[in-house]
């Protein structure tokens, strides 16, 4: 009678704790779908545009990561000569930050937004007609100039017109568009570049030139900058305001060092090393980023929305070094189970912690200069990191004899280990009024 007691209460207790995790389940679902309940419709779809924004920008930037290989072949040079578009392109991003944000500051983040997705749709068809590698490395210059104006004029779009409730959610889906660019890039060339060639996958890259319709049909200006316009000659002063703030933009620039070179440094090189380490086939280079950005995105969305209960540092940190014991997973699997389990972990933690970034930076921004400020800071600290990738490539090449693995694993303990310094020895101002310009 004790045991059949015992039991039936051990039946009773797996029950209760069954429907106590479907109720969880549920509810993390309804919060999530709430969020978006709780938007107006000009608040819905000013999000969807500055998250399609950003998703296909990075769509177009990952293009080039997974055609290298082709690309060397092509041109008939070596892997470490042309990720040097790949620096290129990171490298140029801090001009379209500036020109762009200042766009955005002057004569409204919406008009901004639409020119610098024509832009970077327009350079990225020119790269599909490159007749040579220095005609190429032009026309990605000239794409990292448009590339690098979409990230601060679509944050601050986007905050300036959500609201501030739910902003740690919104900030870990918004910056999760740059895993959904890479996981579109993924299957793009899992499928097609078979068919198409890099040259084709450039084409394709073109397409993000039509979400400009959807803006102007859709979107309205910033509810923030609208406000503001009056006295906007006085408030666009960018240097001004930079000087003013200089110790908070100096940080920011070097916080956004370590994440580009956390973010870039496990990413850029990862479909090379796929192809040249474990010779595997498109397909399946495709399927392992595809599974590996479905981790970035979960963990944007998980360490963003976290960060509004335990804090945008402590969120931020906890990711970070929550990467390093996954390194040996990620980087030194044999089988594509294996290797795609640790890409999945791994971007999982990298994107989690980038998650927090948009609502961090506004948040630390100065609201006169919030279309310029976040944005040029972000893609400074990107120029500073932008030649991580030819470094590791040259590495790879001279030290390990085309081997990328080890490279890659030195350069995320590194990095990582960075990230979680630099961002604890700042500070935040989680919550902060982004609905004014003054």
């Amino acid at each position: 009678m004790l045991a059949s007691a015992g039991l039936c209460g051990g039946e009773k207790n797996l029950t209760t704790e069954g429907h106590r995790g479907t109720a969880g389940g549920q509810t993390r679902a309804m919060e999530f779908i709430g969020h978006f309940r709780r938007l107006t419709p000009v608040q819905r779809n000013t999000f969807i545009a500055c998250f399609l924004g950003w998703s296909l920008d990075a769509f177009d930037f990952f293009i080039l990561t997974f055609c290298i290989s082709a690309l060397a072949t092509q041109f008939q040079a070596k892997v470490s000569a042309v990720t040097e578009a790949v620096f290129i392109t990171l490298a140029f991003r801090p001009v379209g930050a500036f020109l762009f944000g200042l766009m955005a500051d002057r004569f409204g983040r919406r008009p901004a937004l639409m020119v610098d997705i024509i832009a970077y749709s327009v350079f990225e068809l020119a790269s599909a007609f490159a007749p040579s590698l220095k005609v190429f490395m032009v026309t990605r210059a000239l794409f990292g100039i448009a590339m690098g104006g979409e990230w601060g004029v679509g944050a601050a779009l986007a905050f300036e017109t959500l609201p501030a409730e739910g902003r740690g959610f919104f900030s870990g889906l918004l910056q999760e568009g740059y895993a959904v660019g890479y996981l579109m890039a993924a299957l793009v060339y899992g499928t097609a570049f078979s068919y198409v060639g890099w040259r084709g996958m450039f084409v394709i890259g073109a397409l993000p030139a039509f979400l400009v319709i959807y803006i102007r049909t859709k979107v309205d200006e910033s509810p923030a900058w609208t406000q503001g316009r009056v006295s906007r000659k006085e408030e666009t002063r960018v240097g001004k305001g930079i000087v003013t703030y200089l110790g908070t933009f100096a940080f920011l620039v070097v916080l956004m060092f370590a994440f580009n070179s956390f973010s870039h440094g496990s990413q850029d090189l990862y479909p090379t090393f796929l192809q040249k380490d474990h010779k595997f086939a498109p397909q399946t280079v495709g399927l392992i980023a595809i599974v590996a950005n479905i981790g970035a995105l979960l963990g944007g969305v998980v360490f963003g929305t976290w960060s509004e209960k335990v804090g945008r540092r402590k969120a931020i940190v906890i990711a970070a070094l929550l990467s390093i014991p996954l390194i040996p997973l990620w980087a030194y699997s044999r089988t594509v189970p294996m290797l795609a389990l640790g890409g999945f972990l791994m971007q999982f933690m990298v994107q989690g912690a980038w998650g927090v970034i948009p609502a961090h930076l506004n948040e630390l921004s100065p609201p006169a200069v919030r279309g310029t400020f976040p944005g040029f800071a972000y893609q400074l600290g990107n120029f500073l990191s932008s030649w991580n990738g030819v470094k590791q490539a040259r590495f790879a090449e001279q030290r390990y004899g085309g081997v990328f693995a080890p490279v890659l694993a030195w350069t995320v303990l590194l990095v990582a280990g960075l990230v979680a310094l630099v961002t604890w020895s700042g500070k935040e101002q989680r919550g902060a009024d982004l609905s004014s310009t003054r």
